[in-house]
């Protein structure tokens, strides 16, 4: 079972999760620019790929416990990971914290995983998960910061390109880095260049290339919630660092408008995640060229903002 994130590795992931996930639609959204639909995928977000081939990788290689998975995540990745434990009939015991909102916490339910709330930040609940893996040997996950996870999201890159050949450019969000890390190893096989988009004030990414290391940063954007990483990781700055990648820092007002753009022109709904990506491109100082997709990556928010009255 390989641990190292490489092209090898994202086709390995492929033909794991085939028939298991969804292929994404890629649709034509303006002159020259496409967008790849993988909000529509098992539980609202690109995370189900790498939480599917994460577990079909250990299940193969016989080192899936009986225990099952645990993760600490209330967000995408939680949700992934019970969807995945549930179709690969292991538990799955996820750690959130005790302020978690209600609607995370009954979802996570709904896949039939176990949910404990410890503490009131993200920190206690990570802490009783490590201890609870050590304790029962159950299987430890992680949103974003292994190669089973990244290779899994990077599939992504090839239904892309099957589905609009001549592909010059692919735009993604950024938070932790396992979808940017993933398909940026896919892109680079294929001479696909890459924009890395991030918010301003939630730029774990750019920091690092930036400080030449990775770094912890503050977090305080309109797409926290699901870019929110203090670091990105390792495999994300090394893919970062190749030729064809460009970083790009977008502000949340640009983020807000391009997820409202959104909903008004296509009735499309997504988080300010998802719209950061697309916000680099309304806020590109040039027209990046040829044919690109922007990756709409996850739909996991709350609707009710884009219809309200005055907004």
């Amino acid at each position: 079972m390989e641990q190292q994130l490489d092209y090898a590795a994202v086709r390995a992931a492929a033909g794991r999760i085939a028939g298991a996930i969804r292929p994404a639609a890629v649709v034509p959204a303006a002159e020259g620019v496409w967008y790849a639909l993988e909000y529509l995928q098992h539980t609202g977000s690109f995370k189900a790929r790498g939480a599917r081939n994460f577990l079909a990788a250990h299940h193969r290689a016989g080192t899936l416990p009986d225990a099952g998975v645990t993760i600490a995540s209330g967000g995408n990745a939680g949700l992934a990971c019970a969807w995945a434990a549930r179709a690969q009939g292991v538990p799955a015991t996820v750690f959130l914290p005790a302020n978690a909102p209600r609607v995370k916490v009954e979802r996570l339910r709904g896949y039939g995983a176990e949910v404990r709330l410890v503490g009131d930040r993200y920190a206690d609940a990570l802490a009783a998960c490590e201890e609870f893996a050590a304790a029962s040997g159950a299987l430890a996950s992680h949103a974003y910061d292994h190669p089973l996870i990244a290779a899994g999201a990077g599939t992504l890159l090839d239904e892309i390109r099957a589905a609009l050949p001549g592909l010059d450019t692919v735009v993604v969000a950024v938070g932790g880095g396992g979808l940017f890390a993933g398909i940026a190893t896919a892109a680079r096989e294929h001479g696909v260049r890459v924009v890395a988009a991030e918010p301003e004030n939630s730029r774990a990414l750019n920091a690092a290339l930036e400080a030449g290391r990775v770094v912890d940063v503050a977090v305080d954007s309109v797409a926290g919630d699901s870019l929110g990483a203090t670091r990105v990781s390792a495999d994300a700055l090394a893919a970062a660092r190749h030729e064809g990648v460009r970083s790009v820092l977008v502000p949340d007002p640009a983020i807000t408008a391009a997820r409202r753009a959104l909903w008004e022109e296509h009735r499309i709904v997504v988080e300010a995640g998802a719209a950061t990506a697309l916000a680099a491109l309304r806020t590109a100082p040039e027209p990046l060229g040829g044919r690109v997709a922007v990756v709409l990556c996850g739909a996991n928010t709350d609707p009710a903002d884009l219809t309200a009255p005055g907004i």
